[in-house]
């Protein structure tokens, strides 16, 4: 089964306890998320939250937040995750299209951390446009794994640097 054969959609209240359970499969050293975070995450109106669905299951998530003014917002990814089982088909990069496409049309920049051993992560958001801008140590609890911060500009100062719009040509996937 490629990417394009998941059934995309915002999630909802109801999808938390299955984020929840990825995020404990896939995060078990850093404190993963409890379901209860999702909801409150869910619900906040500047957050977007998507989801991968395979016959009703959600086999992969990702969650952005809207910061700042709406005239000139700034974004941070919160989370993304894909079952180990569903990994290296290109959901990570679906969702990552969803995500920028998102903070493309509000030309805001996006940050992220990303732990720094998480190469085919660190990739993936390569391919997107991101750049390495510190390191945070200490940055996953309880693992102390440290972290990248990443930024990708905004779509108006890539536009400005390069005339391109952005995105990625690789073909490679993250997750």
């Amino acid at each position: 089964m490629t990417a394009n054969q998941f059934e995309l959609r915002e999630l909802r209240r109801g999808d938390a306890e299955r984020c929840a359970e990825l995020e404990r499969v896939l995060f078990p050293g850093d404190n993963p998320w409890p379901r209860d975070v999702f909801v409150v995450e869910f619900s906040h109106p500047t957050n977007f939250y998507i989801g991968a669905f395979d016959d009703d299951h959600l086999v992969a998530y990702a969650g952005l937040a809207m910061m700042g003014p709406t005239e000139d917002p700034e974004f941070e990814i919160h989370t993304i995750g894909v079952d180990p089982e569903f990994q290296r088909r290109g959901l990570g990069r679906v969702l990552m299209d969803q995500l920028m496409h998102v903070a493309d049309s509000h030309d805001g920049p996006v940050f992220l951390e990303v732990r720094t051993d998480n190469l085919p992560a660190i990739r993936m958001y390569e391919a997107f446009g991101f750049t390495i801008l510190a390191t945070r140590k200490n940055y996953y609890r309880p693992s102390g794994a440290d972290a990248y911060t990443m930024q990708r500009p905004r779509l108006s100062d890539r536009r400005d640097s390069d005339g391109s719009s952005g995105g990625s040509s690789d073909g490679s996937s993250g997750n």
